[in-house]
């Protein structure tokens, strides 16, 4: 019986583990690998304390810190998959692809995964100008031109940062409205650098090593139109990677699972929840450790107060 199962590895599961071991909380981490999405960023900047990382070595030092304290604490299980979580007497069983887990509590810090577009040169060109996160690539499309795809709050918010150092942005939109706030549609579309399009449906882009531009629709008209670029961010919504959970806790109407943000805690006493895979107001690397953090402290206090 452990006394914990953290179920993820990337930056909240892996700060929580490290927390863990140092707690001594007898603890089990299972985790598809280590990293979490920042695998397959090429270069991290925004990851406090370090200046500039590729996704692979931040994932490479997770591992290293994390292993640097588990001892015969922390048991790390790479590689596999859960398939549910079942209350079982006081604590819960943690059924995995490898195995099954009895925990007394659990931390699910599964993340999300980004909704990908699906049109030709959309598998060729990913990591390859097509950018997922303009967080930790737009600063790579310095003094260049580039397009956004997607109309609400995200994709204005990655228009604005980008408008920073890029030469220009071009944001496509699907619909024949904005879904961003107005206030924030009119402060980033008062740039000269910004120009935005309405019913305008990706249909392909092309490119030969990295991208050289895309073609849209214009789904009033039918009128297909070609612009060079050389970066495409894509904000058309997250996928928390939730599945496995069922019916067993409350979650949102987009499958975050819901969580008390002053302690990390879902709706099932002992089970807490922590980084993008909740319905958390901002999603990042640095907010998903901290919020990790804080549900450790309170998974400690609750184990040692029963």
């Amino acid at each position: 019986m452990y006394d914990l199962a953290i179920i993820g590895g990337g930056p909240a599961g892996v700060a929580a583990g490290v927390y863990a071991a140092r707690k001594r909380l007898k603890t089990v981490l299972i985790a598809k690998e280590i990293g979490g999405q920042s695998n397959v960023s090429g270069d991290i900047q925004n990851w406090i304390g370090t200046v500039s990382i590729s996704g692979i070595d931040l994932a490479t030092s997770f591992r290293k810190h994390l292993l640097a304290y588990a001892e015969d604490v922390v048991d790390l299980k790479e590689g596999i998959l859960v398939k549910s979580i079942e209350k079982s007497g006081n604590g819960f069983v943690v059924k995995t692809t490898g195995g099954d887990f009895e925990t007394k509590t659990v931390l699910v810090t599964v993340g999300s995964t980004r909704r990908k577009i699906a049109v030709p040169g959309a598998t060729e060109f990913e990591n390859k100008g097509i950018t997922y996160c303009a967080t930790c690539d737009g600063p790579l499309f310095a003094s260049q031109d580039v397009v956004v795809i997607g109309g609400g709050n995200a994709a204005f918010e990655t228009a604005a940062q980008l408008l920073a150092y890029c030469k220009s942005v071009t944001l496509l939109n699907r619909g024949e409205e904005f879904r961003a706030d107005p206030v924030t549609v009119k402060k980033v579309l008062s740039n000269p650098k910004m120009h935005a399009v309405l019913n305008a449906e990706l249909v392909e882009v092309k490119g030969d090593k990295f991208v050289k531009g895309v073609i849209y629709k214009n789904n009033e008209t039918g009128e297909n139109t070609e612009i060079p670029v050389a970066g495409v961010f894509v904000e058309i919504g997250l996928i928390p990677s939730t599945d496995f959970i069922g019916e067993l806790l409350k979650k949102d109407v987009y499958g975050h699972i819901v969580v008390d943000h002053q302690t990390q805690q879902t709706s099932v006493a002992g089970i807490w929840a922590a980084g993008d895979c909740t319905d958390g107001l901002y999603h990042q690397n640095n907010i998903a450790a901290g919020d990790a953090v804080k549900a450790l402290e309170d998974i400690y206090v609750h184990l040692h107060t029963k």
